[in-house]
This record gives structure tokens, sequence and C-alpha cells, in this order.
């Protein structure tokens, strides 16, 4: 047994001296240490031995083990290092060169105007509200003194869906979805949710079905707002607006109100303000008349208040539709609508 211990040791030590690689010095490992291994068998057979040959011999064994053993993890971690020294010569690193500078993303124009005016509107005390594009005809018009018989509707072109999911022959008071027209729906929404006193703003985007040109698009933003309480009058709707647009431009703007009608207000007032873009000399954004229509307003109609739940004859108030893209055309000297939503990077990257 000694003698077959001595010749298996030497054997393996040649083995292993040898090898030359990590997949080989697994396969000697196995051979030799696994369970069905040669030293491994020959341990097994210790147990049929004489007592005193047992005790001469088994130390001896467990000797060759712990060299076998030792032997192999000495050839791997060589053959470890070899690999590591060796990717890093191939993976040489030049610490003096410029790094690869990160592309970071930012804001686009028109979530930077909005989040401004949300700021401005939430110091004075509005909250900021959001409402469904898919919109029902309900509180797109009819809840907005629009019932559908009436001429208003011819303005707004609309996208209506094709398989609404109440038909429109059902004649029930929600008669079909469409696209939203503006986010004055959310008006309604609010009063019936909050009741009054109630001060609100709904930035958000709004469709029709538009022809597109450098001041039009089918697709476009716009910002609500209202304000309901107690004797509230067109001298509350005037402060607003001022501050407002003080802030926003961070300088004096002209401006001029005009009466306007709006189904949803009595009386209805046009705010339109110098354009910034020609200074009133007139240009393609402007349609060549020196003004931007800005601000649609007035005092909110009596059968609108009704549709949300309050009671007219105690509460009055005031709202207002700006458009929200063009405030972004106006704010950074922007000559074209289509840029804004067509995803050039040339261009977004300038904000």
């Amino acid at each position: 047994m000694k003698n077959q211990l001595q010749k298996l040791k030497n054997s393996v030590e040649k083995e292993i001296a040898s090898c030359n690689g990590l997949d080989l010095l697994r396969e000697l490992e196995i051979k030799y240490l696994g369970r069905k291994g040669e030293l491994t068998q020959i341990l097994r057979g210790l147990s049929d031995l004489p007592i005193e040959e047992k005790k001469e011999v088994g130390p001896l064994a467990n000797e060759i083990k712990e060299e076998i053993t030792r032997l192999i993890e000495e050839k791997r971690k060589e053959f470890m290092s070899s690999e590591v020294l060796g990717k890093i010569k191939e993976e040489k690193i030049d610490v003096t060169q410029p790094g690869e500078g990160e592309n970071l993303g930012n804001l686009h124009p028109n979530s930077i105007i909005q989040y401004e005016l949300e700021d401005i509107f939430t110091s004075l005390g509005f909250m900021i509200l959001d409402g469904p594009e898919l919109e029902s005809d309900y509180y797109n018009f009819e809840a907005l003194n629009i019932p559908s018989w009436h001429p208003a509707r011819d303005t707004q072109d609309t996208f209506y869906i094709k398989d609404p999911l109440t038909s429109l022959r059902t004649g029930e008071k929600d008669r079909g979805l469409l696209m939203r027209t503006h986010t004055s729906p959310v008006q309604v929404r609010a009063m019936q949710k909050y009741g009054a006193p109630l001060r609100c703003i709904v930035p958000g985007r709004t469709f029709r079905n538009e022809a597109t040109d450098a001041s039009h698009d089918h697709t476009f933003y716009q910002l609500e707002g209202f304000m309901i309480g107690e004797d509230i009058a067109i001298t509350h709707l005037v402060a607003v607006m001022k501050t407002m647009l003080s802030q926003i431009f961070k300088k004096e703007v002209k401006v001029r109100l005009r009466p306007g009608y709006f189904p949803f207000v009595e009386p209805g007032f046009e705010l339109d303000f110098q354009c910034l873009i020609c200074s009133g000399k007139g240009c393609s954004v402007c349609s060549q008349t020196g003004w931007v229509e800005f601000v649609g307003s007035g005092l909110i109609h009596p059968n609108v208040l009704k549709y949300g739940g309050i009671d007219s004859k105690k509460y009055s108030g005031f709202a207002f539709g700006l458009g929200l893209t063009r405030l972004i055309m106006m704010k950074y000297g922007i000559d074209d609508i289509r840029l804004l939503q067509g995803g050039d990077l040339r261009f977004l990257k300038q904000f």
C-alpha cells in the first residue's frame, strides 16, 4: 500500500507540473481527488487493512492527499494570475486620455414654461389640476354652456371618436367621446369635486383638426385658470393676468383688452399682447397684425356654475384660457410652432 501511494504521488506531481491549462487541471483534480478518483479509492481501502498497517498507512495517505491538494491550488493560482495579467495587457487604459462626456437630457421648453407658470399661480394660492385628454362630449361642450345645436362648436374642429363608448344616438347626457379641444372641461369637474370657494389652474395638451402652419398645429398646449368665490369681479381677473405676465416675461408687456365671445363666460374678453417676435411690426406668428391672441377670459356663466353644482346667486368667478404653446414661442422667440413637436435635437438642445 505504501509503494502504491508513493507511486501515485510521483505520477500526480509530474502531471501537475506539465499541466498547461485550468481545464486540464480540473480534470486532474477529478481524476485523483474526485469521489471516484484514484486516491479516493485507495483511502476507502484502508478499512480492510490490519490495525497495525492502518496506523502506518493512514497518516501517509492523508499527507499525500494534502500535498496533492496544495499543488493543485498553487497551479490554479498561477494560471489565474497569468490570465488576469493577460487581460490587463489587452485592456490597457491610458489614464491621460480625456473621458467620454455624458449626454445629459434637459427639459422641453413646454415643461420649462409650464413649471414657471405653476410656481407663479401656486404662490397666488391656486391649485394645479389635470384632466383626461380623452374627454366626454358632456364636459367638453354641454357643461360649458355649448349644447349640440350651438354654433360655437363649429369654431373648434374636433377629433371625435369613431366608435364612442356611449352612442350618439342614445340621447343620453354623456353623448360620446372626443379628444378634448381645450382644458376648460376641468372647470366643471373641479367644481363638482371641490365646490366653492375655488382657485385652480389646469395646464395640459389639447387637440384640434387644424391645418398646420407657422402658428397652428393639431396638438398644442393650453392653460386654463379659474377662481370662484363671493364678490369676484373683472378687477380680480385683470390683477391676476398682470401679475402672471410680469412674472413670466420678466419685463413690461403691452396688452389690450377687447370684448370677446365665449359661451362659458359672460361678459367675455380677449386679452392680447404685443408680438415679441416682431415688436408689433407684423410677422407670420402674429398673422401680420402685431398682436397675439393670448387669453380668452370673462366671468363664469351662471349655467356653468349650475352644472358644477355651485349656487350662482351666492358665488361668482372668472375664468381664463391661454395658449401655453404661443406663450412659449413669445418667450423664446420661436417663429414656427411645429418646431416644438418636431423632436429635432438640434432645436431642443438649445434650452
